[in-house]
């Protein structure tokens, strides 16, 4: 556990409890000003403070208990796909993509097969349903978005990939995340649009890893 350094801002917040949650939350900028605030917010909680022995604390105990539950069966997951793709190359490969673990990398090989099969990455984001549509009537031409009309499981294994990449250190996927929402980082829309757009992008690498059958180098593309 890193040693708390002495800090005469948060000279009020509980030390004991930094101290307890000092590893549960990871590796964080500025982590001992990020647990002060979640210790003051929790002071001024509507939910608190309530018995032990209240409706409300049994409530939650339930709760807790069923997403520990989640948690072993993932991990249950997690190990067997461990056990059973080792010695796949193909999973190999995946699993080099930040964002990319055991089980994301199995449903991609459950749902897309031998992605050898698409012989443009244009083809694999059709499978996905990240190709670009347009609804179109007559003379009326709508909105282009994505169509959405390929495998729902696959898009969305890829979705959370990306979600999961562009929180790590130092990959392709954060660096364009972060230069696409540059000119405005609070803008919901724009974030969104980020998001997708990272989506398709873990899609293609997938895609050209195992075509190439080389495993992912950090901004290889540049």
């Amino acid at each position: 556990m890193s040693p708390l350094r002495a800090s005469p801002t948060f000279a009020h917040i509980s030390e004991a409890f930094i101290a307890d949650a000092w590893d549960v939350v990871g590796r964080k900028v500025s982590k001992e000003r990020l647990l002060a605030d979640i210790y003051q917010t929790a002071k001024f909680s509507v939910g608190l403070p309530i018995a032990p022995d209240s409706d409300a604390a049994r409530m939650f105990r339930l709760v807790l208990g069923e997403g520990r539950g989640l948690i072993a069966k993932r991990n249950e997951i997690e190990d067997r796909a461990v056990e059973l793709l080792k010695t796949n190359d193909d999973y190999q490969l995946l699993t080099s993509i930040p964002g990319i673990g055991p089980i994301n990398a199995l449903t991609i090989l459950a749902e897309a097969g031998d992605l050898r099969r698409f012989r443009h990455h244009r083809q694999f984001l059709k499978f996905c349903g990240m190709d670009l549509a347009t609804i179109q009537s007559g003379t009326f031409r709508g909105q282009t978005k994505l169509s959405k009309y390929g495998n729902a499981r696959l898009r969305r294994t890829l979705w959370m990939a990306g979600q999961v990449a562009i929180m790590q250190k130092t990959n392709s996927f954060r660096d364009k995340f972060e230069r696409y929402i540059a000119k405005d980082r609070q803008n919901t829309h724009l974030r969104r649009k980020a998001y997708t757009a990272i989506a398709a992008k873990m899609a293609r690498t997938v895609h050209g890893i195992i075509n190439r059958g080389e495993p992912y180098r950090p901004f290889f593309e540049g």
